[in-house]
């Protein structure tokens, strides 16, 4: 097999449209495209020509002659997911939308987030000519969690953030950055200013678990920990209990493996990341030893992706534990069980740091004085539903682990956007094709929930925008007041926050780093003023 795709990908399709003979898939248009984990290279119809390469921002795709040993798995995943999905009757190669005929004159959009939906849906918008877009983020600096989310040893995946600097360089986009929609302007500022607003505003919040002693100092959210150790703004200077030889974290979803990963890591790795100065001087000082997750179902059912488990399976000094395996599952059913059973067989190593992945195990209460000192568990079985649903529930019995350090990874949730309605079951906001009402979108984790990839949100986005374009032609939208918004004077255009992309990687580079954040806001604007006068 000439090239192979070796992780989880961005799924922004750049390399299905680079590729001459369509060997690339799930394409966009096919089914599964929107929740593939990943991207398969065909073994067969590959031509080894190198232009998928070329186009991918992330460097997801490499030749099979380049791969390192922890990467070799993925061959057998390509290769594997041909014999079972051969794309006989392929659909037509994935093409360039073309530009819309728009009626005469300028359409100004508003987009409130600067994360990955808030620049695709940019991205989707200035594809077509008279369109000007002005990114609102509370944030001095964009990119949501591809700067504050995605881990710090995970660098190749942080390479899309190159993609996003493209969209921000092209003409009619804008910045104003340091602006928060509720304290500087309101929303109908932004709809007195511009034709429609997108909101792209992700999902700022966790789930809760709903046990006792949840509220106990040592029990945080793993989305603050994981903004924690990048350097966010708004959790960088938190403190958190690292004197406890054993972690807990709730969920085993991707994050909770990261969170994991950093937990267990040799810190002198870490030191080569963009990790926060303050974070890696904490986990240098770490007691920690193991780190278990607990997850209420099965193996079958964990929601962490299989190149995530790959790479945590490719832990060199960590063990990987698996406990908690049904006794009616067999090893065999997916790709995902057949690596986990193997994991399973291996026989740990005296002394190493370990990370336990626990299944059919659900938490029941937190217990000590004032901060956590140990977590009551109980073993639960799985119950399928009339429907079809496969449900945990608890068994007789409860065990208990020593900790102080408990994280809650159950999910995010969103916020409800002040002036737009809210369902709040879902922590969504209603809406039809990304259409909340004419004039006013989303797009990202508050428009579907927290679900998919980064590259999940510009077909999301792609979406929202037809919706808005539509409106647009059939004369649906307000024409803006020029002038119309209040907001600060020191906003961040692009030029400040390039200012502030080039101080970081400056200081990045006197320490063989690829950055080092600021990571409070005097520190970001100060950085920002060095550039003399900014654009957009």
């Amino acid at each position: 097999m000439p090239y192979v795709v070796t992780r989880s990908c961005c799924a922004d399709a750049s390399c299905v449209l680079a590729c001459p003979v369509n060997c690339i898939h799930p394409a966009p248009g096919e089914p599964g495209f929107a929740t593939a984990e990943m991207l398969y290279v065909d073994p067969l119809t590959c031509v080894d020509c190198g232009a998928c390469t070329t186009a991918c921002p992330v460097d997801a795709l490499k030749p099979h002659t380049a791969l390192g040993d922890a990467e070799l798995p993925f061959l057998e995943l390509n290769t594997s997911y041909y014999k079972e999905n051969p794309h006989a009757d392929r659909t037509p190669m994935y093409v360039v939308p073309r530009q819309r005929a728009l009626p005469a004159g300028e359409l100004s959009v508003a987009v409130v987030g600067a994360g990955p939906a808030g620049l695709f849906a940019a991205d989707e918008l200035l594809r077509h000519p008279g369109v000007r877009v002005t990114v609102y983020d509370r944030l001095p600096t964009p990119y949501g969690l591809a700067r504050a989310g995605v881990a710090p040893d995970h660098q190749d995946t942080k390479q899309v953030t190159q993609l996003f600097g493209t969209i921000e360089s092209q003409p009619g986009f804008s910045y104003r950055l340091g602006v928060e929609v509720g304290t500087h302007l309101t929303h109908a500022d932004l709809l007195r200013e511009h034709h429609a607003v997108i909101y792209a505003v992700g999902a700022a919040t966790d789930k809760r678990l709903g046990i006792e002693g949840e509220d106990l100092r040592g029990c945080v959210s793993a989305t603050d920990f994981v903004a924690w150790y990048n350097g966010h703004p708004d959790r960088a200077h938190d403190e958190h209990v690292l004197d406890t030889e054993r972690a807990v974290v709730i969920g085993n979803g991707n994050v909770a493996l990261d969170v994991a990963r950093i937990l267990t890591a040799d810190p002198e790795a870490l030191a080569r990341t963009d990790i926060s100065d303050r974070a890696l001087a904490a986990l240098r000082g770490s007691r920690i030893r193991e780190v278990v997750l607990l997850g209420r179902r099965g193996p079958a059912q964990a929601a962490f992706t299989l190149p995530e488990l790959l790479a945590l399976a490719a832990l060199k000094d960590v063990d990987v534990v698996v406990e908690g395996w049904p006794e009616d599952l067999d090893p065999s059913a997916t790709d995902k069980t057949r690596l986990l059973s193997r994991l399973a067989a291996r026989t740990p190593v005296e002394g190493r740091r370990r990370i336990v992945l626990r299944f059919l195990t659900s938490p029941v209460r937190l217990t000590g004085e004032g901060s956590v000192r140990s977590l009551e568990i109980t073993a639960t079985a799985l119950h399928t539903d009339e429907d079809g649903t496969v449900r945990a529930l608890p068994t007789a019995g409860t065990q208990t682990l020593e900790t102080g350090l408990v994280l809650r990874s159950v999910g995010y949730r969103a916020r409800p956007v002040p002036g737009l309605p809210f369902d709040k079951d879902s922590a969504t906001v209603p809406h039809e094709g990304g259409r909340v009402e004419p004039g006013v979108y989303v797009a990202g984790w508050i428009k579907r929930g927290p679900t998919g990839f980064i590259g999940t949100n510009k077909t999301c986005a792609h979406e929202t925008v037809e919706s808005l374009l539509d409106d647009f032609a059939a004369g649906r939208l307000t024409e803006p007041v020029r002038g119309g918004v209040r907001t600060t004077t020191d906003a961040l255009g692009v030029d400040a926050w390039r200012a502030i992309d080039r101080a970081e990687r400056a200081a990045g580079e006197a320490q063989g780093r690829p950055r080092v954040k600021f990571t409070d806001t005097e520190s970001l604007h100060r950085a920002a003023r060095s550039v003399p006068a900014a654009r957009g």
